[in-house]
């Protein structure tokens, strides 16, 4: 019985565990799917619209860059306060 129920138990387990790969894998065929859709339409903009786009992303990497910075600084203060101590 012991042999049995494992295998029954090890089949089971494989069975659930291929459903959530395929959950997985269907969400990542439609991510796929909507960034190469996303790809294909910002191809077909106009250049002018692709530029303000791409001025818009630096944009936004410059103020994420800056935010970045203020942290590590905060960070480094923190450290020498501690430090000094």
């Amino acid at each position: 019985m012991g042999i049995k129920n494992f295998f029954k138990n090890a089949f089971s387990d494989m069975k659930e565990s291929a459903k959530a790969q395929h959950e997985v894998d269907k969400a990542n065929l439609e991510a796929v799917k909507a960034e190469s859709k996303a790809n294909w339409e910002e191809a077909k903009m106009s250049p002018s619209a692709r530029q303000e786009m791409m001025q818009k992303e630096r944009e936004e990497q410059i103020a994420e860059a800056k935010a970045r910075t203020a942290a590590a600084n905060e960070r480094i203060d923190a450290a020498k306060a501690t430090k000094n101590k």
